[in-house]
């Protein structure tokens, strides 16, 4: 596939992925806050001579190609501007970027990781600008669902994630779904299901004819993050995984609810179904991707970055969410915002680097980028060009509809700094039969509550949740 998107990076990434995604951070008291800049009067590049913009981004593939028309397109706009482009890989951006902002030739726009260890750390030392009022002027908060724009936000202490202010702006997102082979449902005189009741009972049909109902491996460990999630958001409240998720009510929420329990149930019941491939744990993603593309399996539980690799325009694969409890029920699915653009609050020129964002950001960038297969994000936008009844069709119809009713949940691995080893790990015993489903959620919450207890002792609980 043609963009390192985050997912993608814990594929490559191996144990050095896991090693970043683990990193500690406690959360302490800040450097510095930055501050806001006065509301903008005016939108757009005012200023009249000469500005330059050092640009630090992790794009790769197509999406870096079309970021490089889109960077032109400004440059012929504002002709006194210039848009000086670093480009990083995602393990340059961890590694580096916290020290260049921090460093006396810091770049003005960069693109931030989300979560505690990254961005969390970059707004608690004060390196990234509040985006408050550029928000206000340009209608960022209001392009893009709530629940984007909180997994940029945060207290200007980064003390706390998915409230407070917004420190980076982007509209296009990941999305966690259902692939499903169009002509194998046909095979089996299935239709596509509408509950998870029809789901559950279309994996019996599927063993019974011998075909392989998801296809599902595991080696690499993070896609289990997705088999999880697709199960438990049917039961688990959409408000419960946001607030978990963010910390907003710290210690008061636990992992260990009837809901979560029930998922972890049914997920290990669909392992000693042989539901999933055979030797699960054995089977890489790469290699699982390539084997779902051939024809094996009848479902595939995984995100939007793998539409290159089975054709946007291919008419024999559909994609949905994860079917509700009950006909018609409200769709939830895992997501998250892409990389997010941010401002250095060391730049000189927060008002041309906004002005530079909103155009990356609007619906012409959002058009430019769908046939990479980016899902923008931006309320009311139709994208051109896209073939009824191809995969590509149903990706973004569910995209919009998952966009119009704010149905987007974050990645559960964000809750905490050690969370994305503590699931990946815990899932795997739990699927490999080494755990049972009490004994995954008690992992779980362990690591959970460690985490949300020394927040609160180490600075001041709210009074009432974001």
């Amino acid at each position: 596939m043609d963009r390192v998107t985050r997912r993608r990076f814990l594929a490559l990434g191996g144990a050095g992925a896991a090693a970043l995604a683990t990193a500690s951070c406690t959360p302490g008291s800040p450097a510095r806050v930055a501050k806001a800049p006065p509301k903008p009067a005016r939108t757009g590049v005012t200023v009249k001579g000469p500005v330059k913009l050092v640009l630090w981004d992790q794009e790769s593939g197509k999406v870096s190609q079309i970021w490089n028309d889109l960077i032109k397109g400004f440059e012929h706009k504002y002709p006194n501007v210039t848009i000086d482009r670093v480009e990083r890989t995602f393990s340059d951006l961890k590694a580096l970027l916290k020290l260049a902002l921090a460093g006396p030739h810091a770049p003005d726009v960069v693109e931030a990781n989300q979560g505690w260890p990254d961005m969390g750390e970059m707004v608690k030392a004060g390196l990234l600008l509040p985006l408050d009022n550029f928000a206000s002027a340009y209608g960022w908060d209001r392009r893009v669902p709530h629940t984007i724009n909180a997994a940029n936000s945060w207290t200007a202490d980064g003390q706390r994630f998915g409230t407070g202010s917004l420190f980076g702006f982007t509209n296009e997102a990941e999305l966690v779904g259902v692939f499903y082979n169009k002509r194998m449902l046909r095979k089996l005189g299935l239709t596509v299901p509408a509950t998870f009741s029809d789901f559950d009972n279309s994996l019996a049909v599927a063993k019974q004819a011998g075909e392989i109902p998801i296809q599902f491996g595991d080696l690499d460990a993070w896609p289990g993050i997705h088999e999880w999630a697709a199960v438990q958001e049917r039961f688990a409240p959409k408000t419960y995984m946001t607030d978990f998720i963010f910390g907003l009510d710290y210690n008061r929420l636990t992992f260990t609810t009837p809901q979560n329990l029930r998922a972890a149930t049914i997920l290990q019941d669909w392992t000693r179904k042989g539901y999933f491939t055979p030797d699960l744990l054995a089977v890489g993603y790469g290699d699982s991707v390539s084997h779902f593309a051939k024809g094996q399996g009848l479902y595939m539980i995984t995100g939007n970055w793998i539409v290159a690799n089975l054709g946007a325009d291919n008419p024999d694969f559909g994609f949905m969410a994860m079917p509700p409890t009950s006909p018609g029920g409200p769709l939830v699915s895992t997501g998250g915002p892409g990389f997010p653009l941010s401002i250095a609050s060391s730049s000189p020129h927060p008002d041309v680097a906004a002005a530079f964002i909103d155009w990356m950001t609007n619906d012409h960038a959002a058009q430019m980028l769908v046939r990479s297969g980016e899902i923008a994000l931006n309320k009311g936008f139709t994208p051109t060009g896209v073939k009824p009844g191809t995969l590509l069709s149903d990706l973004l119809a569910t995209a919009a509809r998952l966009r119009d009713t704010d149905a987007i949940v974050p990645y559960e691995d964000w809750s905490t700094p050690s969370f994305y080893n503590t699931l990946t790990q815990s899932f795997q015993e739990l699927v490999g039969g080494k755990a049972t489903p009490q004994q995954f959620v008690s992992k779980c919450e362990a690591d959970y509550s460690a985490f949300q207890k020394s927040r609160a002792t180490s600075s001041p609980r709210p009074t009432s949740t974001g």
